[in-house]
């Protein structure tokens, strides 16, 4: 079990670092453990500002991911318009939206009883 947590603060670490090197916005993880039936550990979120910023949030996350993990999403979907992006590494599912879609869809309220953290960026 051990190993499997300390791949997840990993996966987790390498993804937020995706979604940093092309300064990605807002970024919220919810924590999902504590809730019942729910289909993965984790989710991570955040925006992009148009469909280029998007596609290269997802580039990055999964190009950071496979040079340190060598691990690939097991699913990846919304790429054909990229309004919002969802690459799915099991135990931790990475949303990538444009702001009004994100805004739209309200993952977070709809979430409200999961464990919520904010990452701080400095860009």
């Amino acid at each position: 079990m051990v190993k499997k947590e300390n791949n997840t603060d990993q996966l987790i670490t390498y993804i937020l670092k995706g979604i940093e090197e092309v300064k990605g916005k807002d970024i919220q993880i919810l924590d999902l453990r504590e809730i019942e039936n729910t289909v993965c550990d984790y989710f991570i979120i955040c925006n992009g500002t148009s469909n280029t910023q998007v596609n290269a949030i997802v580039n990055s996350i999964q190009k950071i991911v496979s040079k340190g993990l060598k691990d690939k999403p097991w699913h990846v979907e919304g790429t054909d318009n990229s309004e919002w992006v969802l690459i799915d590494y099991v135990n931790i599912v990475v949303h990538v939206f444009q702001k009004h879609i994100r805004e739209y869809y309200d993952i977070e309220g709809l979430w409200g009883d999961a464990k919520s953290t904010t990452i701080e960026t400095n860009y």
